[in-house]
């Protein structure tokens, strides 16, 4: 059993100094004040824990839909329309509906 770094061993000696200075009595009540404070800290710390979750989950749903919006207006700048992605010329038809490169 290790706690914090302190083996069963070291625990006994505190356990029995922790007697001798505060007799059989009191003990009981300060074991139990130092557990509600235990818990206190870590009901404190989930708190704190699932709040820094809540505030980064609303970051990343902030900062999606900008993306978003800027990806598609970088491709939209891209590739404007008209112009085929691969940058080819754009075919005109002709009167007999051929296609033909655009010379011009």
């Amino acid at each position: 059993m290790n706690f914090l770094g302190v083996g069963l061993p070291e625990m006994l000696v505190i356990f029995a100094v922790a007697l001798l200075v505060f007799g059989p009595r009191k003990l009981p009540e300060i074991g139990r004040t130092l557990a509600k404070t235990l818990r206190s800290l870590q009901d404190a710390s989930r708190e704190f824990e699932a709040q820094l979750n809540r505030e980064a989950q609303e970051l990343e749903k902030a900062v999606r839909p900008a993306a978003a919006r800027t990806q598609a207006e970088s491709v939209a700048t891209a590739n404007p329309p008209g112009k085929p992605a691969n940058g080819a010329e754009p075919i005109a038809a002709t009167a007999d509906n051929s296609p033909t490169a655009d010379a011009a």
